[in-house]
């Protein structure tokens, strides 16, 4: 059975993008078939992993309006085991020409459930809001995987996320389970970033993953070279942060 994770938090900066790159790849170089699903108009995880937007004629988009089949949306990214669906911006009209349509939240389910378990993970990047793009990963995922910037307003915003959790629990996706809450930009040098951490382990306990992700130079670099930081700089802190958390996603 493909493991379907889903990474989403509604504020923007967060390193949603970095965690869903980075994370695709550690599980790939870890003999792990994996898809990366990029479910963001804006389409960084698609120019992040070293695809060239402007050469590509179909994206996520032609799959969830039912256009083409989901084999035909797959490429190939720099690391063997690690495929991807990629994304542009006419993923946006997906919000509008769905709006009538009653079956417009489970559209993303249907396109990933043509993949007949080709896959060990799959991998979704969600847009930063609680859009319908969001809900239809939520609706697809097994779980979800929150990261949380360590930094001022953090927690701000987490507790109207995961009421929306609730409710497509209820709705749509009753086993929606959280993979975890990833603390990312993790400045050892401020307290500020101490104060999130511990917070974060004061309310939401064994939710929060033992790895973090630190703030690192060369992680914020990698995208524009279009690489994981495993391809960029295998040596970095962010590497080796990354393949922890593959590690412990594994584990579970």
């Amino acid at each position: 059975m493909s493991q379907i994770i889903c990474i989403t938090n509604q504020k923007g900066g967060v390193g949603k993008t970095t965690t869903a790159i980075n994370l695709s790849a550690a599980l790939a170089v870890s003999e792990k078939k994996t898809l990366l699903v990029d479910c963001d108009p804006q389409g960084n995880a698609t120019t992040g992993i070293g695809i060239n937007k402007t050469s590509i004629s179909k994206s996520l988009y032609h799959g969830m309006i039912g256009e083409i089949a989901t084999k035909s949306l797959i490429m190939d990214s720099e690391i063997e085991s690690l495929k991807v669906i990629p994304s542009r911006v006419e993923l946006i009209g997906f919000e509008v020409e769905m709006m009538s349509n009653p079956e417009r939240g489970t559209a993303l389910k249907k396109v990933l459930g043509q993949l007949n378990n080709s896959f060990d993970y799959i991998i979704i990047d969600c847009p930063p809001s609680l859009s319908l793009l969001t809900l239809n990963a939520l609706t697809a995922a097994d779980s979800m995987l929150i990261p949380l910037q360590c930094e001022f307003y953090a927690l701000e915003g987490l507790g109207q996320l995961l009421q929306t959790v609730k409710l497509i629990k209820r709705s749509l996706n009753p086993n929606l389970k959280i993979a975890g809450i990833l603390l990312t930009m993790f400045d050892k040098r401020t307290n500020l970033s101490h104060q999130v951490a511990e917070d974060a382990e004061k309310y939401f306990k064994n939710l929060v993953f033992k790895t973090i992700i630190p703030r690192n130079v060369r992680l914020g670099e990698a995208p524009s070279f279009g690489k994981p930081i495993l391809l960029y700089d295998a040596a970095s802190t962010g590497a080796r942060s990354y393949f922890d958390l593959a590690k412990e996603i594994m584990k579970n």
